[in-house]
């Protein structure tokens, strides 16, 4: 690896309704955008439930664990852009933005297939070093 480089992208292909409401109980979020269909049309934001913040960072997160197995997450910084939605497919990637012995840090994106970016920031990665 060396600065400039891509990172494993990281895609998931359907975004279930069914999960939202797991991530609504585990949140404790009950704002009804995540739940009922209704309640985002009201809004003026489409006829599709809208994923949690933290379900779409959590596929950034995945992708940074792919690319860098042994490491530790030290730090994100995260800007929220737009929405994913149930039935979407989102893909996250990055790129090496620097790279030591000791530490990596990244540029990061999550967008919706052939759409919009999701979300976007930043990360700084820990390697951790195999003792021989």
């Amino acid at each position: 690896m060396k600065v400039g480089d891509p990172l494993p992208t990281f895609t998931h292909d359907r975004v279930s309704p069914d999960a939202m409401r797991d991530w609504a109980t585990f949140l404790r979020d009950d704002n009804p955008i995540h739940l009922d269909p209704a309640a985002v049309a009201a809004l003026g934001l489409g006829d599709r439930v809208i994923n949690q913040g933290p379900a779409n960072l959590a596929y950034v997160i995945n992708m940074l664990h792919t690319a860098f197995p042994s490491g530790t997450i030290t730090a994100l910084s995260t800007r929220f852009l737009g929405n994913v939605r149930a039935e979407d497919s989102v893909i996250a990637g990055g790129t090496i933005t620097s790279l030591n012995a000791d530490e990596a840090a990244c540029d990061f994106e999550l967008r919706v297939v052939d759409g919009e970016p999701a979300l976007a920031g930043t990360a700084t990665i820990a390697l951790n070093q195999q003792v021989s």
